[in-house]
């Protein structure tokens, strides 16, 4: 018979993984919304950002509970602690979904400005992020989380690649500033929903190894060590 503190942990680690896969679902429909030009899609993000919300309160309480009743030790107090970082990362990750909405909404009121290609390139790949960022955390794997940290430098490329050629578009034309600045906004959500992912990535390494990655704190210390 599994103990209660057992059970708990388990529950626990089900319902981040139902938050994530809603967080997962807000950003694909808002872009899928975006890129159909379907302010419908929209509609899904909104309808699951309630729920988000509520197990953002949910899942805190039931950290505070386990930290209170079962004063965890060592791994089992890391990965509570952990999970309480990553439930704030995925409510603000459902944030962002809902200003992508905000935004695609405005824009689609208007003619496209150009085809839509690196936008949804970053969602894509922000998506991935997450999805793994959650794998790793199910499976304690931290060369998985590692990998994740390396791939936020290809969305913040793509962002300034994106952001360059709508300069372009807004100092050639100043009609087309509100479509071109509403599109670097959305880019913008996307940029920081990686940076989330990559703070449940540097949260699985810390809950594994114990070892703070934030910041590149591991670069640092190098550089000190042989300075």
């Amino acid at each position: 018979m599994e103990r209660h503190f057992d059970v708990e942990m388990k529950q626990l680690k089900e319902r981040l993984l139902y938050m994530g896969d809603l967080a997962d679902k807000m950003i694909h429909y808002a872009i899928q919304g975006l890129v159909e030009r379907n302010p419908e899609l929209f509609k899904e993000v909104e309808k699951r950002e309630k729920e988000i919300n509520f197990l953002h309160i949910e899942i805190d309480d039931r950290c505070i509970r386990l930290l209170a009743l079962s004063q965890p030790m060592a791994a089992d107090l890391r990965f509570i602690t952990a999970g309480m970082k990553i439930n704030s990362e995925l409510e603000r990750i459902g944030d962002l979904a809902i200003n992508i909405t905000q935004n695609g909404t405005e824009y689609l009121k208007e003619v496209q400005l150009k085809p839509l290609i690196d936008i949804p390139h970053m969602a894509q790949i922000t998506q991935k992020m997450l999805e793994d960022g959650l794998d790793s955390f199910v499976n304690k794997d931290t060369q998985l989380a590692k990998s994740i940290l390396l791939r936020d430098d290809d969305v913040d490329g793509l962002r300034d690649q994106l952001f360059r050629e709508l300069l372009t578009f807004m100092i050639s034309d100043p009609a087309t500033i509100k479509r071109a600045l509403t599109l670097i906004l959305i880019a913008r959500n996307l940029e920081r929903i990686g940076d989330h992912a990559t703070n449940i990535a540097e949260d699985v390494i810390f809950m594994v190894l114990g070892k703070d990655v934030r910041h590149h704190v591991e670069e640092k210390e190098v550089t000190s060590a042989s300075g």
